[in-house]
């Protein structure tokens, strides 16, 4: 099992500031990043940025990102974008 080194809600409307700030804190972060999207029913551009520099940091650090409570639309999205393979998904 492994440490859930940090939990963090993201606000539908506030995405790209919440993934930015979580970048900055996994600094000496060990285990896994649970991402709770269960109020994101939708992703823009600069949201997907985000996630996909997200998850280059969290590969750097060797960090696991788990996305919970994805909304089936926004999960078509990062299919599609071909970015699914970068987290884990928990409902």
């Amino acid at each position: 099992m492994s440490l859930i080194a940090m939990f963090l809600n993201i606000d539908a409307n506030g995405i790209v500031p919440a993934l930015n700030e979580a970048g900055q804190q996994l600094n000496g972060t060990e285990g896994e990043v649970v991402l709770d999207f269960s109020s994101v029913r939708r992703l823009d551009s600069a949201a997907l940025q985000a996630m996909e520099d997200f998850a280059g940091k969290a590969d750097a650090k060797t960090v696991k990102v788990v996305l919970r409570n994805v909304d089936v639309n926004v999960y078509r999205v990062l299919k599609l974008m071909k970015v699914t393979r970068r987290f884990s998904f928990l409902h």
